[in-house]
């Protein structure tokens, strides 16, 4: 169970978006970590992920780790570019397990999104990638439950190509995102 006091807490906030509330309702009550989505679950991170790419204040001050992205240590973050948006407008992150950081949203909407394809994401050095082999996929526990919770609360039917929106979010926000992080570390 994820306690929202402590997940604001955490990352130092007194309100998250209502978009990541009512999904830490659904993981609480509906579903458990893992089980809408796969590789996926809201945490509570202290940061020691990030730490592993730089300690800076600066940096982790612009970072809010919300969630795990698959099941080898890939995590998701919201990053504050800087300019007004609230935090539910701000660009998602992922930073992957074995290297790579990448813009795969551009805000937390379309991560919820993305999450409906139900496969892990993959991270390397030059992209993020979601690949579903149909022959070898089985379909998460509560998969139906989640997209029912997508169309009923946004609208949102099951994506068929992720692809097109990480890629619409990179467009937008790459260049900017990478000459930031290349403030704090070598890439």
């Amino acid at each position: 169970m994820i306690n929202i006091t402590e997940f604001k807490e955490n990352l130092g906030l007194k309100e998250i978006p209502v978009e990541l509330e009512k999904l830490i309702y659904f993981q609480d009550n509906i579903s458990s970590g893992e089980n809408y989505s796969q590789g996926f679950g809201i945490l509570i991170d202290d940061k020691s992920g990030l730490k592993s790419w730089s300690e800076d204040e600066n940096f982790l001050a612009c970072l809010f780790p919300i969630a795990q992205a698959n099941g080898s240590g890939s995590f998701y973050a919201i990053w504050n570019d800087g300019t007004d948006k609230t935090l539910n407008q701000m660009p998602v992150v992922v930073f992957g397990d074995e290297g790579g950081v990448h813009i795969v949203a551009e805000n937390i909407l379309q991560l919820l999104h993305l999450l409906t394809y139900d496969t892990e994401i993959s991270v390397d050095f030059d992209t993020a990638y979601f690949y579903r082999d149909e022959d070898d996929y089985e379909e998460s526990e509560d998969l139906d439950e989640y997209l029912k919770w997508m169309a009923g609360d946004y609208n949102f039917t099951q994506i068929e190509e992720p692809d097109e929106l990480i890629k619409a979010a990179q467009d937008k926000y790459k260049e900017h995102f990478e000459q930031w992080f290349g403030q704090y570390v070598e890439y």
